[in-house]
């Protein structure tokens, strides 16, 4: 008899020690269904549901390969230790044979053996065997780490690689295209890449990231295994990780370094030093170009950008034959530079096209002016290539916002109802009875100019009644230290961590050591961060995290959404808003014995039309507008937490 959904999923609990929750069940059912009938499915499943196992038990019985993306480094990490193991040891009671299942990445979270054992090209194009300093230790350790995993059949990717930099990283890794080639590098029988790639074709069930999807799918460019069906986890972050792999940077610095690469390997050098002088015109455009976005390209900045990619697609021309090694061998520093030459063509190119699909914009980073493009809208390139060819399975705890699927949905590209389902399998937990979302209405709105006296003080008082075990979510990086820095001077007997003190899981580590610790930062603790416990029974949100108004990506968008006679605010910023709120306020209850408050100090979310639209997209927590009662909670609950310490 051949085994069900149910049947694998009651023995992958059990073994785990868990109990049966109707929301796990409902969603592997329904998953199911929409493998057999290839219907896209959107699953809303909360904190608690084990919706991991939700989808990976249909996708071991699917008896077909089935590709799960994650965001998240740290999800897929536990999928591929964790949750996937375990599934597969409790699935050999019921199952005759289980599936293989194996995790891809892009070549760049690999060590790259030739660069190992050959040395990584400097800034000339020369190979240098080892770097001097700090750097030059770390790299001795990577290459060890790297020979040890050769040796020993390991993986070879970064995640379980020695600590190290992302410059040391580089020196021991390449990207795709500098990437010798199987067939032309004498190590390819060991490379992990290909090892990977090979083990991924034998999978049922292949683990990869949202940005290699997209790539494969989007792009067309092979990166998986053949598949027909994919599950994407933490699904509310598709867009952005789709947007992400498709924006391309171009800046003076990168430009002459390529130059500088590629001089030695042309037949005719002037054609590198035509390339600096494009460096030079550009660089020489820039500086009298105001940062944001460039919605009218003028004709100094496209005589620029052609003569960038004019003098690039020379440059590539003039790579002559291999040369520097034994016969048919491929030279690496020449590849790296003929790739990062063709890809200055491609991207100037882009830039200059001026295509109505893309934004441009001119940022200013730590290396100087650099120029951006990005594609406005995903949603129809992801309704083209990937839901117009594949059963797609989206899931994630915050895919309603405002109460429906269709903001998300809509989004993605999925237009029509019928080529959808939304499924919300609900919670475990009784948010009302754990926990309190607090509103401060008496707090003025919140200006440009950051935190204001009134909010430092919510702050330090809501901080003061629970001890210590707070979670700060602030909408800047300046708010985050300036609050740091008022709570260490008002409250000296509460320790407060902000982010930037040291590397954030450092930071995490020492915060759910000490329970009457502080935790302030920005937008990486708004997402993944899993603090369960007396750790953190406040979070504090200090503002409705709408888009900065001088966003270029986000201010596209909406004029794009107005332009179709839609409403920009409530279609970007607010949906933006929605889901920052609702993952923030996710922080809070992370297990059944939770207890706490989410503290926002923002009254629009009450005051303003479009609150109401941002609550329906919070959890259910019980909901308040005075101070008094907050405070008299958190302290009670200060008190049970210490009785339970000893404190």
């Amino acid at each position: 008899m051949t085994p069900t959904v149910r049947d694998v999923l009651d023995a992958a609990v059990a073994s785990v020690g868990g109990s049966q929750r109707p929301g796990q069940v409902a969603m592997s059912e329904a998953v199911e269904r929409a493998f057999q009938e290839k219907k896209h499915l959107l699953v809303q499943a909360g904190t608690g549901t084990g919706k991991s196992l939700g989808y990976l038990v249909p996708s071991l019985l699917h008896g077909e390969r089935v590709v799960v993306a994650t965001a998240t480094l740290n999800l897929q990490h536990q999928l591929v230790e964790r949750d996937i193991p375990a599934l597969k040891d409790a699935a050999r009671s019921t199952l005759d044979e289980v599936p293989h299942h194996a995790v891809l990445k892009g070549r760049s979270n690999y060590a790259c053996l030739h660069r190992v054992r050959e040395g990584a090209p400097d800034d000339q194009g020369v190979l240098v065997e080892v770097p001097e300093g700090t750097l030059g230790a770390e790299v001795v350790a990577l290459r060890e780490w790297a020979e040890h995993a050769a040796d020993e059949g390991h993986s070879g990717d970064r995640d379980s690689a020695p600590s190290h930099t992302e410059r040391s990283w580089r020196q021991v890794s390449v990207s795709a295209r500098e990437c010798l080639g199987a067939s032309r590098c004498p190590y390819a029988i060991e490379c992990f890449a290909e090892r990977a790639r090979e083990d991924a074709q034998d999978a049922q069930i292949v683990v990869t990231n949202h940005a290699m999807l997209a790539i494969d799918a989007i792009d067309g460019v092979p990166m998986l295994p053949q598949f027909d069906t994919v599950v994407i986890d933490e699904a509310h972050e598709l867009a952005a990780r789709v947007t992400q792999a498709a924006t391309q940077e171009l800046d003076p610095a990168g430009i002459e370094r390529a130059a500088r690469r590629a001089r030695s390997h042309l037949d005719e050098p002037h054609a590198a030093d035509d390339l600096s002088d494009a460096a030079d015109s550009l660089a020489d455009t820039l500086t009298h170009l105001h940062p944001g976005r460039i919605d009218e390209i003028s004709q100094p900045l496209r005589a620029a950008l052609e003569f960038v990619r004019d003098t690039a697609r020379a440059c590539f021309s003039g790579f002559g034959k291999e040369s520097g090694g034994p016969a048919g061998e491929a030279d690496p520093a020449r590849q790296q530079a003929r790739s990062m030459v063709d890809e200055l063509r491609q991207v100037a190119e882009r830039m200059a096209r001026g295509s109505e699909t893309d934004v441009l914009w001119l940022g200013d980073t730590r290396s100087g002016l650099q120029l951006r493009v990005a594609p406005i809208d995903v949603s129809a390139a992801l309704r083209d290539k990937l839901f117009g060819e594949k059963t797609v399975v989206l899931t994630s705890a915050t895919l309603t916002l405002g109460g429906s699927f269709d903001p998300v949905a809509r989004s993605l590209g999925l237009w029509e109802d019928e080529e959808w389902t939304g499924l919300d399998v609900g919670s475990p937990f009784d948010y009302a009875k754990q926990g309190v979302l607090y509103v401060a209405r008496h707090l003025p709105t919140p200006g440009r100019d950051g935190l204001e006296e009134d909010q430092l003080g919510e702050i330090t008082a809501l901080v003061k009644a629970a001890g210590g075990r707070t979670l700060g979510l602030f909408s800047s990086r300046r708010g985050a230290e300036r609050a740091a820095e008022y709570v260490r001077l008002a409250l000296p007997d509460v320790d407060v961590l902000c982010q930037g003190d040291a590397q954030l899981p450092e930071l995490a580590r020492r915060f759910a050591e000490n329970p009457r610790t502080c935790l302030f930062g920005t937008l990486s603790l708004w997402q993944g961060v899993d603090l369960p416990g007396d750790t953190c029974t406040l979070v504090i949100i200090d503002r409705i995290p709408f888009p900065r108004p001088d966003d270029p990506l986000m201010s596209a968008r909406q004029r794009l959404v107005e332009k179709r006679g839609g409403n920009g605010f409530m279609q970007v910023a607010a949906h933006h808003a929605a889901l920052l709120l609702a993952q923030g306020a996710g922080r809070l209850i992370r297990r059944a014995d939770d207890r706490g408050v989410v503290a926002i100090l923002d009254p629009r979310l009450v005051t303003a039309r479009y609150g109401s639209f941002l609550a329906a997209s919070l959890p259910g927590l019980w909901r308040t507008t005075d101070r008094a009662t907050v405070v008299g909670a958190l302290r009670r609950l200060d008190e049970a937490a210490s009785a339970r310490e000893g404190i």
